[in-house]
């Protein structure tokens, strides 16, 4: 029977309102004050069945929630013969409830639209060399997988062959299709406009870039933000000392409609729903625009930002630099230059990369013992010579000992505003490259959109030499920039920030960014960087699309924006009708509820209102 009831909400509902509208027709048309009472009866009993039911579940887990409330107040107009009030508070009561669900629902569209993006099945090369349609479930990584027009990339993969047009706003947010040759990148969800690719499955199910963006999303609607937390222990103690305020009234006045009329009156719907509304509709904006917030808490903390600390590669910078000059010394480079290729090749460094596509396809030989110093390089064996490639520092910790026309060489590659790579062979400099980066494109404008909305600091911490960090600090007009930094350098940067009282941000997309991402108050990774930075991180900016950043500062603070509105609309709206019963005679417990349910219908409305927030230029 309850499970009928609670199935069939809304047909009582629709009911119970054809009932009221048929006991006053009568009344007026006809003057049957028969239909009229019966009608309302009818009306009252329908309508508070659902109500009912759900006060009674809130009380088998000790709770007096806002049905207990309205059961009450119900009861006692029915039981003082006023169908009139008992039959429109439950009709408003159940018609709010059903405008709200419809309206959350839409709130919560996006995430769905999300879930629904996610794909199903994929043509997988089978044993016998055809393509076969296979579960998503049934796809490993290495499969060879064929994507044709207007399908859903199933995977996050390499393309093997072919060429075409993806469009990858379930990542990005951006809905301008992207070309895709041989070697590149193409990930779960996005769409293939045009064309035809083969790829390799590079990671599949959850691990794929598009798998995270759900799961996080997902985790971020079931958090709940500290004021979120507040609220419900605030309405845990506000329902019953509304249930006490309208007893302790009747026993003073007497009077039980002025009483029940209390209790309708304090419900504290809006302000229970108010904020949980705003934060989903702003995690849900978030989602569909590539930026992806891990929960309520963050939106708080990020709302008050002003110090944003930047890495420089990968970050302010492509993270695609190419060697822009090199010198070499002594004798034997050629071995020396097998000797950098086959080090460099254990490495996924941006500088690696970069050296590697400088040197072309040589030989590469057995490397042993390797240790990655953090901010310094690599050293290991090979064929029983010590290696070291690195920065200055690294040199001086194996102490390698640099001749004067080295030194100036240094000196005039920074200058330049180069990253420099050296290598030495069993304690000797043998060769040094000057590594360039391209600052990315829009990231001057994006840096000032930051001002704009707030931000005071604007810092960059970098590992690379101070020439180079100050070259592109001039360039994009930063607050301060620091370089020959250790991870544990910029950790303690930002400590001192904190210590100062600074709400700090910390952006990065590398393995050594995580210890500052997480000490950080706010942790924003690039979300093309590695896998530890992304999950230490708070915020991710999807396909590390650096303008996805002004958007995200501007949506929190939006959001948070719109959790006060929210909250001030609940409170207000209870003032008002509670002010309005004592001082004034026109209020009465269905204009009560009826402005009730408006409240929630309100907060709703204006949290919806982020779904369609833009950042303006």
């Amino acid at each position: 029977m309850q499970r009928y009831i609670y199935k069939n909400k809304n047909l009582i509902t629709l009911i119970s309102g054809i009932l009221i509208g048929l006991a006053f027709i009568s009344k007026f048309t006809t003057g049957n004050m028969n239909i009229f009472q019966w009608a309302l009866i009818v009306a009252s009993i329908l309508g508070a069945l659902p109500i009912a039911l759900q006060a009674y579940q809130s009380l088998r887990v000790k709770v007096v929630s806002i049905d207990v409330l309205v059961t009450i107040a119900v009861l006692g107009a029915f039981l003082i013969q006023n169908y009139e009030e008992s039959a429109i508070v439950t009709f408003l009561f159940l018609f709010g409830a059903y405008l709200e669900q419809r309206t959350l629902n839409q709130t919560r569209s996006a995430i769905k639209e999300l879930v629904e993006m996610a794909p199903e099945s994929a043509l997988k090369l089978m044993e016998n060399g055809e393509f076969e349609e296979v579960d998503i479930d049934d796809v490993d990584v290495g499969d060879i997988l064929l994507v044709k027009t207007g399908a859903k990339v199933p995977v996050d993969g390499t393309v093997l062959s072919g060429e075409g047009y993806i469009n990858e706003a379930s990542i990005t947010g951006e809905s301008v299709p992207v070309e895709k040759t041989e070697g590149s990148k193409v990930y779960a969800g996005t769409i293939l406009d045009n064309g035809t690719l083969r790829i390799v499955a590079d990671r599949v199910g959850e691990d794929t870039t598009f798998g995270k963006i759900i799961e996080l999303v997902e985790e971020a609607q079931d958090s709940k933000s500290e004021a979120e937390r507040f609220i419900d222990r605030f309405a845990k103690y506000y329902t019953p000392a509304v249930l006490v305020i309208g007893f302790v009234t009747w026993l003073i006045s007497r009077d039980i409609e002025l009483a029940i009329t209390i209790l309708v009156l304090g419900c504290p719907g809006a302000l229970v729903i108010g904020v949980p509304v705003s934060n989903v509709a702003g995690i849900g904006n978030g989602a569909r625009n590539g930026v992806l917030l891990k929960g309520s808490e963050v939106i708080n903390d990020f709302s008050k930002l002003d110090t944003i600390v930047f890495d420089k590669t990968g970050t302010l910078t492509m993270g695609n630099p190419s060697v822009a000059e090199k010198e070499y010394y002594g004798d034997n480079i050629d071995e020396a230059l097998k000797y950098l290729a086959s080090v460099e090749s254990e490495s996924d460094h941006p500088l690696a990369k970069a050296v590697l596509e400088e040197i072309g396809d040589i030989e590469l030989l057995p490397v042993e013992n390797t240790e990655v110093i953090k901010g310094g390089g690599i050293v290991a064996n090979v064929k029983g010579h010590r290696i070291a490639v690195g920065n200055v520092h690294l040199m001086e910790r194996e102490n390698v000992e640099l001749s004067e026309k080295a030194k100036k060489d240094i000196e005039g590659f920074e200058k330049n505003g180069n990253s420099l790579v050296l290598t030495a062979v069993d304690g000797e400099l043998k060769i040094l490259m000057g590594v360039r980066d391209q600052i990315r494109p829009g990231v001057k404008e994006d840096l000032e959109r930051l001002r704009r909305l707030g931000v005071k600091n604007l810092v960059m911490l970098s590992g690379d030499n101070q020439g180079t960090v100050d070259l592109v600090s001039r360039e994009l007009g930063l607050t301060e920039a620091h370089g020959n930094m250790l991870p544990e350098d910029k950790s303690e940067y930002i400590k001192k920030l904190k210590e100062k009282g600074q709400i700090v941000a910390f952006v990065g997309d590398g393995v050594n960014d995580s210890p500052s991402l997480a000490l950080a108050d706010i942790g924003i990774a690039m979300g093309g960087g590695t896998d530890v930075a992304i999950e230490t991180s708070d915020v991710v900016l999807m396909n590390s699309d650096f303008s996805r950043l002004p958007h995200a500062l501007g949506l929190v603070k939006a959001t948070a924006r719109n959790m006060k509105q929210n909250i001030f609309i609940a409170v207000g709206t209870v003032a008002v009708l509670l002010y309005s019963l004592l001082f004034s005679n026109w209020m009465n417990m269905s204009i009560g509820m009826l402005v009730h349910e408006g409240s929630i219908l309100a907060v709703i409305l204006n949290g919806m209102r982020l779904l369609s927030y833009r950042l303006r230029n």
